[in-house]
C-alpha cells in the first residue's frame, strides 16, 4: 500500500511539472512570443508577387530601334514547388521536355542555382521567382501545358517581353546584355535592394549597364492570399510596375550599318585580318553616330543563358574574341595617324611652322639607321608635305633631337618630354570617359613609365633570359625574345634613343585605341576643343516626355593655336587627292564632298601590318569623322582607306548606294518626337514603336561584364625591338 502511494506521489509530481512546464510555454507563445508569432502565421498566408516594369527601349537618333521589347510565349518552371515534388519534380520534367524537344538534364541544369562548382547554363537569379526555360515557345507547346495542367505542376506559360535586337550583330558590343540580379550583387551594390527584386533584370556592359537606372523603371508588387496548400485566393495589394524610360542614342542605325559592312568587306580583302573597328563622330558636338567592332555576335546568345564553352567561345582567340569592342578597347600602335600629334610636339619644341625640313632616306638615331618608307628620300619639304607624303626621317630626328634635349640616357632631373606631354594633350594615355564601362586608356610612354615597367617584369625578364622561350617554334623569333629578355634585365628602364625614334610616328610601346584617336581628330578639324564623347542623347518617358538631355562634356583642349590647327587641318586635306591615300579615293568626287585624313602602317613583329586611316569630311566644314582600323590589314591605303571610303559613299550617296544614307549629308540635328501611344512620331513610323509589355524573370542570363582588351602583338606596341632597343620602324603612310 506504501509503495502504492509513493508511486502516486511520484506520477502526481510529475503531471503538476508536465502542466508547469506547458503552461509556462502557453504563456511564453501567447503573452512573451504571441505578436511575433501572429504575424508569422499572418506571413505564411500570404504571397508576393513582383510585377517586373516594361524595361525602356533604346534607340538611334531617327527613332528607329536599336534594342526592343517583343512580346513572347515564354514557358517557366516554379523550382521550389517543382522540388517538393515525388521524385523532385523528374517525371514533369520529362513530359516537359517531350513538349519542348529539350533532354531532362538540360531542364535540371536550366533550373539549377549557379554557384561554385555548377557549370552553365544554370540560374543567376532568386531560386524562388518562376525561371524561364523556354523564351520563345510556340502556341501548340503552350496550349498543350495550359490545356492539361494537372500534369504540369509548377508549370507557368504565359506572354512576356522580352529583349529583340532589330539589327542583329550591328553594335552589339555598344549595346551591352542583360543578366537576371543575383543574391549576391543585391547585398554588394548599395541601394539595390529597394529597387531590384529577383525577378528583375540588370545591365551588364555597353548601354544596357550605363543607363540601367533610367532603363530598367521600377518594379511593382501584389500580394495574394493563399489557403494552407498555397492557393490563391484573393488579393491582398497591388501596386502597379512603373516603365522604364527609353533611351534615345546619337547613333544613325543606317551609319552604323554602313561601318559594319564596310569592316566586312575590308576583313574579307584582307586574308589575315583578325579584328577591325570603325568610328564614325561629330565633330562639331562629340556625339557618336558609329561604333562598330568586327568581328562581332548575336547577343540574343544570352537569351535563356548561355553555357561556359558559348561564353568562352565570345573571349576565345579562335572565334576573334568578338565580345571585345576593338573600337574601345583594343589597343593598337596607331603608325603614321599619330603625326598630327608629333607635328605639334616639333612646334612645341620651338620648330617653325613655316619652315623646311630634309627627308632622306635614312637617318641615324644613336648608331643605327632608321629608314623612310621603302629607304626612300624626299628631299627638303615643309611640315605640310611632310604630311602629306608621311616623311618618317623628319620625325626621327625631331624625336631624336629632343631625347638628346632631355639628356639621353642620362636625364636632366626634370626632362621636358614634349612628344609624350604632347600626346596626353592629344587625349592619348587616358580614358576619352565615354558613356560605355571599361574603356581602355591606351599608352604614352615615358621614362616613368619605361622605369614602373622594368620593376613589374625584370624578374620575370631576367629568368627568360636565362631559360629563353623553347615553347616557341619558330627559331628567330625565340632567339629575338630571349635577347630582348636580356636587354630589358639589364637595362629596360633605360629610355633609348630608338624608344624616342618609335615614339615619333606611333610605334614602338605607343598605343591607342580607334575611339581616341577619333576623338582627337575631331577636335583637331573643329574647334580644337576634346570632348568626353557621348552615345546618349536623351532619356524620354514612354508617353514622349522628355527627362534629360545628355550633354557632351568638354574635358581639354589641343596644345594648338588656331592657326597651327587650319595649317595641320589644310594638310591632311590634300593626304586623299595627293597622298598616301590617293589610290583609295581615286574617282572619289572630291569637287561634291573633299575627303580629308590621314593613313597609317604600323608593324608588329611576327604579324602583318595594322592597317588605319583617320578621316573627316567635308574638309571646309567637317560634319564626320571617321577612323577605320584593321589588325592585320597591312598598309592604310590598302585597306584602311577604302573601308572609310565606302562609309562616305554611303553617308553621301556616292557610287552604288543611289541616295545618301543621310539626307542632305548631315547628321540628324532634332530628336525624334514620341507621340503619347509611345510611338515615334517622325523618323521611322511603325517601327519605331515602343512595344509595350511586361519583361520576364530573366530572360537574358550570362556571366557579368568582365572586360578584356586587345593589344596587339605581344604588348610591345607597333614593332619589335632590336638588342638595342631600337625597333626595325619601316612602315611610314
Amino acid at each position: 500500500m506504501i509503495r502504492m502511494r509513493t508511486r502516486l506521489v511520484v506520477l502526481q509530481v510529475i503531471v503538476m511539472a508536465v502542466l508547469a512546464v506547458l503552461s509556462l510555454r502557453l504563456w511564453q507563445v501567447q503573452v512573451v512570443r504571441g505578436q511575433e508569432l501572429v504575424t508569422r502565421a499572418t506571413e505564411t498566408r500570404t504571397r508576393s508577387v513582383i510585377v517586373p516594369a516594361v524595361r525602356g527601349q533604346i534607340l538611334d537618333s531617327s527613332g528607329r530601334p536599336l534594342v526592343r521589347n517583343q512580346t513572347s510565349l515564354v514557358v517557366s518552371i516554379d523550382r521550389t514547388g517543382l522540388i517538393r515534388m515525388p521524385e523532385q519534380g523528374v517525371p514533369v520534367l520529362r513530359k516537359l521536355g517531350e513538349v519542348l524537344g529539350e533532354p531532362v538534364k538540360q531542364l535540371q541544369k536550366r533550373i539549377t542555382p549557379c554557384g561554385p562548382g555548377v557549370s552553365k547554363p544554370c540560374w543567376t537569379g532568386s531560386p524562388y521567382q518562376p525561371i524561364p526555360v523556354e523564351e520563345r515557345a510556340d502556341t501548340r507547346e503552350a496550349l498543350q501545358i495550359l490545356e492539361r495542367q494537372e500534369e504540369f505542376p509548377g508549370v507557368s506559360a504565359e506572354v512576356q517581353s522580352v529583349r529583340q535586337y532589330p539589327g542583329g550583330k550591328a553594335g552589339a558590343q555598344m549595346l551591352g546584355y542583360l543578366q537576371p540580379v543575383t543574391a549576391a550583387e543585391l547585398e554588394k551594390r548599395e541601394g539595390l535592394k529597394a529597387a531590384f527584386s529577383g525577378v528583375d533584370l540588370v545591365g551588364r556592359d555597353g548601354l544596357e549597364y550605363i543607363y540601367d537606372d533610367e532603363l530598367r523603371g521600377k518594379a511593382g508588387l501584389r500580394r495574394v492570399q493563399v489557403d494552407r496548400m498555397g492557393k490563391a485566393i484573393g488579393v491582398e495589394e497591388q501596386v502597379a510596375p512603373i516603365s522604364g524610360d527609353t533611351l534615345v542614342t546619337s547613333i544613325d542605325a543606317r551609319v552604323q550599318t554602313l561601318a559594319e559592312e564596310a569592316l566586312r568587306h575590308a576583313m574579307k580583302n584582307a586574308p589575315k585580318a583578325d579584328g577591325a573597328a570603325a568610328v564614325v563622330l561629330e565633330p562639331k558636338t562629340g556625339r557618336v553616330l558609329a561604333l562598330a567592332s568586327a568581328p562581332g555576335y548575336d547577343p540574343a546568345v544570352w537569351a535563356g543563358g548561355i553555357s561556359d564553352r558559348g561564353y568562352q567561345r565570345l573571349l576565345s582567340d579562335s572565334t576573334g574574341k568578338p565580345l571585345v569592342s576593338r573600337a574601345l578597347n583594343g589597343m593598337f600602335a596607331p603608325g603614321s595617324t599619330f603625326k598630327v600629334s608629333s607635328v605639334t610636339s616639333m612646334l612645341r619644341a620651338g620648330y617653325p611652322l613655316n619652315g623646311t625640313y630634309d627627308c632622306p632616306g635614312a637617318v641615324m638615331v644613336g648608331d643605327r639607321a632608321f629608314h623612310n618608307f621603302h629607304g626612300i628620300g624626299l628631299g627638303t619639304m615643309n611640315l605640310h608635305t611632310a604630311l602629306v607624303k608621311s616623311c618618317d626621317t623628319i620625325f626621327y630626328t625631331a624625336g631624336y633631337a629632343q631625347w638628346l634635349k632631355d639628356g639621353g640616357l642620362n636625364p636632366k632631373k626634370a626632362p621636358k618630354e614634349v612628344f609624350a606631354n604632347t600626346a596626353r594633350g592629344f587625349g592619348f594615355g587616358k580614358p576619352t570617359g565615354i558613356d560605355l564601362p571599361g574603356e581602355s586608356a591606351g599608352r604614352i610612354p615615358d621614362r616613368a613609365w619605361k622605369k614602373n615597367m622594368w620593376a613589374q617584369t625584370s624578374g620575370n625578364s631576367c629568368r627568360r633570359a636565362k631559360t629563353g622561350y623553347p615553347e616557341v617554334a619558330d627559331k628567330s623569333r625565340a632567339e629575338f625574345l630571349k635577347r630582348l629578355a636580356n636587354e630589358n634585365c639589364l637595362e629596360g628602364f633605360l629610355l633609348r634613343a630608338g624608344d624616342s625614334a618609335n615614339f615619333s610616328i606611333g610605334q614602338g610601346d605607343v598605343l591607342v585605341t580607334p575611339l581616341q584617336l577619333a576623338r582627337a581628330y575631331a577636335a583637331l578639324v573643329s574647334d580644337g576643343k576634346l570632348r568626353s564623347p557621348r552615345i546618349g542623347w536623351a532619356t524620354v518617358r514612354p508617353d514622349g516626355a522628355l527627362v534629360r538631355r545628355i550633354d557632351v562634356p568638354v574635358v581639354g583642349e589641343l596644345p594648338l593655336s588656331k592657326k597651327e590647327r587650319l595649317y595641320i587641318k589644310d594638310a591632311l586635306s590634300d593626304v586623299p587627292s595627293d597622298g598616301t591615300a590617293a589610290g583609295a579615293f581615286a574617282g572619289f568626287p572630291m569637287d561634291k564632298v573633299r575627303i580629308g585624313g590621314k593613313t597609317g602602317t604600323a608593324e608588329v613583329w611576327g604579324k602583318e601590318d595594322t592597317s588605319w586611316f583617320a578621316s573627316f569630311a567635308p574638309t571646309n566644314d567637317p560634319r564626320f569623322v571617321v577612323v577605320v582600323m584593321v589588325s592585320q590589314g597591312g598598309m592604310g591605303a590598302s585597306t584602311a582607306a577604302p573601308a572609310a571610303r565606302e562609309i562616305y559613299e554611303g553617308i553621301f550617296g556616292f557610287g552604288k548606294h543611289g541616295k545618301p544614307a543621310l539626307p542632305g549629308g548631315r547628321p540628324v540635328s532634332k530628336l525624334p518626337k514620341i507621340a503619347a501611344d509611345g510611338t515615334v512620331a517622325d523618323g521611322t513610323g511603325a517601327d519605331g514603336t515602343v512595344t509595350d509589355g511586361t519583361v520576364t524573370d530573366g530572360t537574358v542570363a550570362g556571366k557579368t561584364g568582365t572586360r578584356t582588351t586587345v593589344v596587339d602583338s605581344t604588348g610591345e606596341g607597333g614593332t619589335g625591338k632590336d638588342t638595342k632597343g631600337e625597333g626595325v620602324t619601316e612602315a611610314g603612310g
